[in-house]
């Protein structure tokens, strides 16, 4: 039987006080990472940064962080949930991130990109990823 742990991440930007969330957990070799606002973790109480590049460069700095504390990295993620404030005209720019981070050719996890109406903090861009390690099982 597998255990749950819940991770709360010290170096990763907080939950808003308004939110309940640990920024992961895992379960049988399963890591559920919850969505990522383009937040700086070094000070979460700055206003957002300007431009989807920037606010993305965030979302997977505080994504890289969470991977770090929990013992996986971005070749354990299976599957990638992104959601954008303004689709139509950031999808491009934010597809150029995304490479970066799990690049552009190799095995590359599912992924679901949807657009939405609003985002917290008024966000151009949220993210959350599911990985799996079969050693954590």
């Amino acid at each position: 039987m597998s255990r749950i742990v819940h991770h709360i991440v010290p170096d990763a930007s907080p939950p808003p006080p308004s939110s309940l969330w640990s920024h992961a957990v895992e379960a049988g070799g399963w890591l559920h990472v919850t969505g990522q606002l383009p937040t700086d973790p070094d000070d979460p109480e700055a206003p957002l940064s300007d431009g989807i590049v920037a606010q993305a460069e965030l979302c997977f700095e505080n994504l890289r962080r969470i991977l770090a504390h929990t013992g996986y990295r971005f070749a354990d993620v299976v599957f990638v949930r992104i959601y954008l404030k303004e689709f139509e005209r950031d999808f491009a720019a934010f597809n150029g991130v995304y490479g970066r981070h799990f690049g552009a050719t190799g095995p590359l996890p599912g992924r679901t990109t949807v657009g939405v109406s609003a985002l917290g903090r008024q966000a151009l861009v949220e993210i959350d990823l599911v990985c799996f390690r079969d050693d954590r099982a």
